[in-house]
């Protein structure tokens, strides 16, 4: 993560007063979903992208002539790897990086082939999006590290326990629709999405009403982000598993859901109906946030993760 260029596209947000206090988060037992709080007299107080620390950048070489660009933290402890959404890239994560290295975790981020910093390679000679995370992990000389999987970075995140889960302390995927291609399911999601609502502008269907409504100049740097997100040479990769309602039943990792109350493709009762089919699960609700809950309200965001990783880290 390049954190002058990060920090440069959100110097224009105010430094948020009484957030935290403002986003109780209460927890969620098994299976059940449990919104946060927020005072409904108090204005919207954008929260200021905080100083980044010092990362390390590679270019870790994947299969097909492919690189993947790649940010570390570094240090000595467990090793955390975040899964960016589709609107997204390794860029996507200022408000975690600092706050994660902070808690403790060795934080490393990447842009998957064809997004911003790396190099797609041939299709034809690329391995599965999961072989390239596994190619990373290797890389880096990871351990046993947890993954938090953000909306297109769901699906990867689920198809890497199932075709790895030895390596992985825990999981967390948040605002995504977890790749799941039951027919009923697919259904469902379906008719989530009617026309034309893949036309309409990218922040409407990624960022909750709240959100846009409240911080006009967040939205502008998200945007900034996914506009140079992409590169020419991108192309959809391929899972390693099909993933179905059945295969979640064998994940016997401790698994974490998290939406926004706001998000239009992965709403509580679809996160719940998923959170039916796993063995090891705790479900929580962000409120006045969308499909990024992490970037729109990274507080609340935040604590969630540090909590459920402390829980489930080798040293718990």
């Amino acid at each position: 993560m390049n954190p002058d260029r990060t920090a440069a596209s959100v110097s224009r947000r105010t430094v948020v007063s009484g957030a935290l206090a403002a986003l109780a988060v209460t927890g969620a037992a098994q299976g059940t979903a449990q919104a946060t709080t927020s005072p409904t007299r108090e204005p919207w107080e954008p929260v200021a992208v905080p100083e980044q620390v010092p990362v390390t950048e590679y270019q870790v070489p994947v299969s097909g002539g492919g690189s993947l660009w790649c940010w570390d933290t570094g240090g000595d402890g467990e090793p955390v790897v975040l899964l960016h959404p589709g609107s997204g890239s390794g860029e996507s994560w200022p408000y975690q990086q600092p706050v994660l290295a902070g808690a403790g975790f060795r934080v490393i981020g990447y842009s998957r082939r064809g997004a911003y910093g790396s190099v797609a390679g041939t299709r034809a000679d690329a391995d599965t999006a999961s072989g390239d995370l596994d190619a990373l992990a290797d890389h880096l000389g990871l351990g046993r590290f947890h993954v938090d999987g953000s909306a297109a970075g769901g699906p990867l995140a689920i198809d890497y326990a199932l075709a790895h889960g030895d390596r992985l302390l825990s999981l967390t995927v948040s605002g995504s629709i977890m790749g799941i291609q039951d027919a009923e399911y697919l259904a469902l999601t379906s008719a989530l999405q009617p026309d034309p609502f893949g036309d309409m502008p990218v922040e409407f269907k990624e960022l909750g009403p709240s959100y846009r409504g409240g911080d006009p100049d967040g939205v502008a740097a998200w945007l900034e982000i996914h506009e140079r997100a992409r590169t020419a040479d991108a192309f959809p990769q391929s899972l390693a598993n099909t993933i179905t309602w059945a295969a979640l039943e064998t994940i016997d990792l401790p698994v974490q859901l998290i939406t926004g109350d706001a998000d239009l493709y992965s709403p509580p009762s679809v996160m719940r109906l998923n959170a039916r089919h796993l063995a090891d699960v705790e479900t929580h609700v962000v409120a006045e946030a969308g499909h990024n809950p992490h970037w729109e309200q990274p507080d609340a965001w935040n604590r969630l993760l540090i909590r459920f990783m402390r829980r489930h880290g080798r040293r718990s």
